[in-house]
């Protein structure tokens, strides 16, 4: 039973498609060096392929002007890299470069670094890098994305359902059936037109620029999504012939019509994803694509299944419920081998999982994973039970059918009826009821849970990331912040150091105490860094939880001035807060 849990949690760390960001490999020229000769071309390198945007560098010479350089576009060593060619002279001095590319799981990232020509010069005061990442896009778009998530959920499971289990009352599903079809539907165009500025990092408004609009169609979030329009579109027809056929099944053709539909839009997940990029792409994409339907299957169909446990206006056969308990464990076995093969893919190796941020919050959502198949344990109980009275009853049944009928004398007294082998016992159904409805809860949560690790690194791709990361000497703390915290009941402050707290490379040491002054434990810390006098960030810190501290020695601050640091301190499941801290950075 362990066992089954481990392996179901690792899927879920993709039900948002294991998606994790890109991480900088290696700079050239690298960060902080002092060059002889100007360099003709700047080449970034990350750990899996990224896409590039209209404004991806912005290079400032020595005065804080911004230099006119080519198109960006990828260098030699593939799609993975990001390059742009520099003007024929330099002058001396230290250039920022400030970059932002797309990754492959389609989330943009970004980073400052610098390097300097002949000699070091003092940073410029005041500069214009451009855009800084907008709260209000990020926030407005990833709600999209979780809500075509659920969306899928619903319309998928819900004609799963239909076809497969055939309830008595299937137009009790209809409104399920076109709520997931019309969110999916709504949440795919809010995407599609919101793509554009959240590459960017603009505000909202810029999501009605015409020509932003076009660019997204080119790129393979945009095109993936468009795909995804168009199939909805066609998804129309079926829904329709769906729900008119009433009890009646489907014919084959009909059927295999559906499932076509189904992988397509699984596949407009995959496509523009994790999935499409790093080593084994084709065992990965077809990973994914099951992985996205099994979950649609499992929980869609829940959430059908409750709907028609409501209240039902007559029995409800037992083959409805049986039925989907053997789809449900069909749906869980798939969950599981394409969970281990994802996890695999993004950890890397055993120390990942405790050694790493994305090990952490796989581990983390173990307590929630195990919640959802004790309850799924329920529901299987109550079925076993249902199918049991169903088989007790239609025995009673023959049995009755074949006494013979008394020769002469009274005749024999009536006897009632057996009742009707369904789920209609108000004990069997409210239990079987309460189960479900339990499974559909957690499993909610599940899903919301998993949407944190679309905002972390594999650690496959952070220990390839740290590899080239040259390491920090032992200077002594030069920057000491305090951030008090108090959320969820918890309260307590975060000591925050940065080691020399100059531009070019720091270390990151934080320790968290309690209210009393003792060391505390926290599942989740992050810190970020913005200067917005610049434009520059926000720069991820990526604190690991190193045992008793969070810590990093690799963040790199490019600039002197006043940065916002902000730190993120999660103490429960549901309970965190986000504090900004200004930090004094000197040249």
């Amino acid at each position: 039973m362990l066992l089954g849990t481990v392996l179901v949690l690792l899927l879920f760390g993709g039900a948002g498609a294991a998606s994790a960001h890109a991480a900088l490999r290696a700079t050239d020229p690298e960060d902080g060096t002092v060059l002889k000769s100007a360099p003709r071309d700047i080449t970034l390198t990350f750990t899996e392929s990224v896409g590039l945007l209209d404004d991806s560098f912005r290079v400032l010479d020595p005065d804080g002007k911004r230099l006119k350089v080519s198109d960006a576009g990828h260098g030699p060593g593939g799609s993975d890299t990001a390059r742009v060619s520099l003007p024929a002279k330099l002058s001396q001095g230290t250039y920022t470069v400030a970059w932002r590319v797309v990754s492959a799981d389609s989330h943009p990232v970004s980073g400052a670094f610098t390097f300097s020509v002949g000699k070091p010069s003092p940073a410029p005061v005041a500069l214009d890098t451009g855009p800084t990442e907008d709260p209000a896009t990020e926030s407005l778009y990833n709600m999209g994305r979780y809500l075509a998530y659920l969306a899928a959920a619903l319309l998928i499971g819900t004609a799963v359902f239909l076809t497969v289990c055939r309830p008595p009352e299937p137009a009790r599903l209809r409104r399920l059936l076109w709520a997931g079809w019309g969110t999916l539907l709504g949440s795919s165009l809010f995407l599609l037109v919101l793509r554009a500025p959240y590459e960017a990092g603009t505000g909202p408004g810029d999501a009605f620029s015409a020509q932003g609009f076009q660019r997204t169609l080119t790129t393979r979030p945009g095109e993936a999504l468009l795909v995804r329009v168009a199939l909805l579109l066609v998804a129309y027809f079926f829904v329709v012939r769906l729900l008119r056929l009433g009890e009646s099944a489907l014919s084959r053709a009909w059927q295999a019509a559906g499932g076509v539909l189904a992988v397509g839009l699984a596949l407009t997940w995959a496509a523009a994803e994790h999935a499409s990029a790093g080593i084994q792409v084709p065992v990965a994409m077809t990973s994914a694509v099951l992985h996205v339907l099994a979950m649609a299957v499992w929980l869609g169909g829940l959430a059908a299944l409750l709907s028609t446990l409501y209240r039902p206006a007559s029995d409800i056969p037992a083959t409805v419920v049986s039925r989907f308990s053997r789809l449900a464990f069909a749906s869980v076995t798939v969950l599981v081998a394409t969970g281990v093969y994802q996890s695999w893919r993004g950890l890397g190796s055993w120390d990942a999982i405790t050694g790493t941020t994305y090990g952490h919050l796989l581990v983390f959502k173990l307590i929630a994973v195990a919640l959802l198949l004790t309850a799924a344990r329920l529901s299987r109980r109550w079925t076993g039970r249902l199918a049991a009275v169903h088989s007790e009853v239609e025995s009673e049944t023959v049995v009755r059918e074949r006494v013979p009928e008394p020769v002469g004398g009274p005749p024999a007294a009536s006897e009632p009826e057996p009742a009707a082998p369904g789920v209609r016992s108000p004990a069997y159904r409210n239990g079987l009821r309460r189960s479900v409805l339990a499974e559909v809860a957690v499993g909610v949560v599940v899903l919301v849970l998993s949407t944190v690790l679309s905002g972390t690194l594999p650690g496959r791709a952070q220990a390839e990331a740290a590899e080239s990361a040259p390491a920090s000497g032992g200077l002594p703390a030069a920057s000491v912040t305090n951030v008090p915290f108090a959320v969820g009941g918890a309260s307590g402050k975060v000591q925050i150091t940065l080691d020399p707290g100059r531009t070019g490379l720091n270390s990151v040491q934080a320790i968290v105490f309690a209210a009393d002054g003792g060391l505390a434990t926290i599942p989740e810390l992050r810190l970020s860094f913005t200067l917005p006098a610049k434009e520059i960030g926000p720069i991820d810190a990526e604190v690991k939880d190193k045992g008793g501290y969070w810590g990093t020695n690799d963040l790199t601050l490019p600039l002197a001035g006043d940065w916002r640091m902000k730190a993120t301190i999660r103490v429960s499941d549901v309970d965190q807060i986000s504090v900004t801290k200004t930090v004094r950075i000197v040249g």
